[in-house]
């Protein structure tokens, strides 16, 4: 595997905590690397108490 590659691949793993790399593949060779970053976002307040089963009474 080309070393080059295999850096911009590291690179990209490490440079995401959530979202997804794929590696395209031809004939035995990477011809392209896709890198896909999600963000999450915190829950709010009022969603963790339903999740939880604490409803509350105002809405």
């Amino acid at each position: 595997m080309d070393e080059q590659k295999l850096n911009y691949i590291l690179s990209a793993l490490k440079g995401i905590d959530y979202g997804s790399v794929v590696i395209t593949i031809h004939n035995g060779h990477i011809t392209q690397v896709d890198t896909t970053k999600k963000t999450r976002f915190p829950a709010h307040q009022e969603n963790l108490r339903v999740q939880q089963g604490k409803r509350s009474h105002y809405r």
